[in-house]
C-alpha cells in the first residue's frame, strides 16, 4: 500500500511517527508524501491547544479530499482524548490511541480491508514506556530518542496527563541500546525527549535520574553530541549544570518552561516555583555556562492575568539572560482545573500580548547571535540547504542556527569549525575554518 504520514505536536510525537514509518516500510509498504494520493493516511495528532485540535481536523479533511476512498487512521493525543469526535470526521476508518501506536502497522492492514473502529485503551493502565522506536531518522543528522512518557504534575492548564498518562521511563539498558543503534545508523547527535523529561527514572527500580542517564550514555564513548529537550526548572540541579560545564558530549543548551513571570499567575497555574527561584536557576546556568543557549516557554492570557501581571511577565523575561522564547496563548482544555477559573482573558488581548512577547523574543535571539561575531562555533552540518540562501546550514552545540558560506556537500553530517562573520535575523553566517573537525 501507499501510506502517507503527517505529525503534529511535540518531539515525542515525532519520535513515534518515525518509528511507525520504519515499521510500515519493514512490512513492505511504501511511504509517500502527505500531499500525494495514498491508500492510507495516518494523522498523528496533538491536543495541547484548541488550535492543534483544529489543525488535526483540517489535516484529516485534507486527506479525505486527496483520496475519498482512502482509509484515514487518526492516532495521537487528539485521538486519545476525543476519539468520538475524531471518528465522526469524513473518511476516518480507525481511531487509535497512544498505546495502540505500537501496533499501527498491523492495524492499518486490517483497516484497509474495511470497517470503522475506535481502538483507544485506558492510557492510565500503562505502567511502562512503550511506543514505536525509530532506528534511523531519514534525512536528519540529529535523532530524537524518547526515554520518558507521561506526566504526574497536573498543572491546571495542561491536558497532557490525560492524553499521555502517568510518568513512565525507559530502562537505562534499553536507552543505551537504542542510542547505540542510532549512532550506528550515522547520527552524530541524539536529543533525549520525553513528555516530562526531568522526571526520568523516578518510576524505575532502582530509582535513577536524568543526569545519571546522561553520564551512562557518555561513558559509552560512541556519541559526539547529546542534547536535552525541555526540562522543568526544579529538575535542573547544580550537579547537572556542573556536569554540562565539563562535558565534551552534553550540549550547552537548556529549554525551560517559565509560563509566567508573575507570581500570582504561577500559583493559579499550579506551578511549583516562583520568579525568584526561576531567576536563580537561569542565572546559575548563565554564570557557569556563559555561552549556553537558554530558551523558555511563555504563556499569555491565563485566566486572571490582568495588565499588571502581563507587565510583570514582560519585565521579568526582559531581565533574564535567555536566548529565545516560545510564546503561545492559553487555550481552554476540557478536563483541566483551569476550565473552572474566572476572569477569562479575551482573545484579542491574548493576541496583542503574544505579539509583544514574540517581538521581545526576536530581540533576544538577535542579541544572542551577535555575541558570537568573530568567534568559532562547532557546527553539525545538516543535509538540507537553507531555502532562501541555498547555503549549507546547521546548529552549533549551543543551539545557534548557522549558515555556512561556500560549503560543499562533503561537509554534510560532519561537525566542523565555523568562524562567524555576520548575523541575520537571529542566525549567524560563517566560513569553514580549515578542513573541519571531529570528522
Amino acid at each position: 500500500m501507499n501510506v502517507a504520514v503527517t505529525t503534529l505536536g511535540c518531539k515525542v510525537n515525532q519520535c513515534e511517527s518515525a518509528g511507525m514509518i520504519e515499521e510500515i516500510i519493514r512490512r513492505g509498504h511504501r511511504i509517500v508524501p502527505f500531499h500525494e494520493r495514498a491508500d492510507v493516511y495516518i494523522v498523528n495528532t496533538c491536543t495541547v491547544t484548541a488550535r492543534t485540535d483544529y489543525q488535526s481536523r483540517q489535516l484529516i479533511r485534507r486527506a479525505h479530499r486527496l483520496n475519498p476512498k482512502a482509509a484515514i487512521v487518526v492516532t495521537g493525543c487528539y485521538a486519545q482524548v476525543f476519539p468520538d469526535a475524531a471518528a465522526s470526521l469524513p473518511g476516518v476508518a480507525l481511531v487509535a490511541g497512544n498505546p495502540e501506536k505500537e501496533d499501527i502497522s498491523s492495524l492499518i492492514e486490517k483497516t484497509a480491508l474495511g470497517g470503522r473502529r475506535i481502538l483507544v485503551s485506558d492510557i492510565h493502565d500503562l505502567a511502562s514506556c512503550t511506543g514505536p522506536f525509530a532506528g534511523r531518522f531519514h534525512g536528519h543528522t540529529r535523532a530524537f530518542l524518547k526515554v520518558q512518557d507521561g506526566c504526574d504534575a497536573f498543572c491546571r492548564y495542561c491536558i497532557v496527563p490525560i492524553a499521555r498518562g502517568r510518568s513512565r521511563s525507559l530502562p537505562g539498558k534499553d536507552v543505551l541500546e537504542r542510542a547505540a543503534s542510532l549512532v550506528a545508523a550515522g547520527h552524530r547527535e541524539i536529543v533525549l525527549t520525553g513528555v516530562h523529561l526531568g522526571a526520568y527514572g523516578a518510576d524505575l527500580r532502582p530509582q535513577t535520574d536524568l543526569l545519571a542517564l546522561c553520564r551512562n550514555i557518555e561513558e559509552g564513548n560512541v556519541l559526539k553530541r547529546l542534547r536535552l529537550s525541555s526540562i522543568e526548572p526544579r529538575e535542573i540541579s547544580d550537579e547537572m549544570i556542573a556536569h554540562m560545564r565539563q562535558s565534551r558530549v552534553l550540549c550547552g543548551h537548556f529549554h525551560i518552561p517559565l509560563q509566567s513571570g508573575d507570581d500570582e499567575t504561577l500559583k493559579r497555574m499550579g506551578r511549583d516555583y516562583d520568579r525568584g527561584f526561576f531567576r536563580e536557576r537561569v542565572e546559575k546556568i548563565a554564570d557557569a555556562l556563559p555561552e549556553a543557549a537558554i530558551g523558555i516557554d511563555v504563556m499569555t492570557g491565563f485566566p486572571g492575568e490582568d495588565e499588571k501581571a502581563f507587565e510583570n511577565t514582560l519585565e521579568f523575561v526582559e531581565s533574564l539572560p535567555v536566548a529565545y522564547l516560545h510564546v503561545f496563548p492559553y487555550s481552554e482544555r476540557p478536563g483541566t482545573a483551569a476550565m473552572k477559573l474566572p476572569d477569562r482573558v479575551p482573545d484579542p488581548v491574548k493576541s496583542l500580548r503574544g505579539r509583544k512577547l514574540r517581538a521581545l523574543g526576536q530581540r533576544k535571539r538577535r542579541a544572542f547571535a551577535e555575541r558570537f561575531l568573530g568567534k568559532t562555533l562547532a557546527v553539525l552540518v545538516e543535509d538540507r540547504r537553507d531555502r532562501s540562501t541555498g547555503m549549507l546550514k546547521g546548529f552549533s552545540r549551543n543551539y545557534v542556527p548557522v549558515l555556512i558560506e561556500k560549503g560543499d556537500s562533503s561537509l554534510v553530517n560532519r561537525e566542523i569549525d565555523v568562524v562567524v562573520m555576520d548575523t541575520t535575523e537571529g542566525r549567524v553566517v560563517g566560513r569553514v575554518q580549515g578542513g573541519g573537525r571531529n570528522g
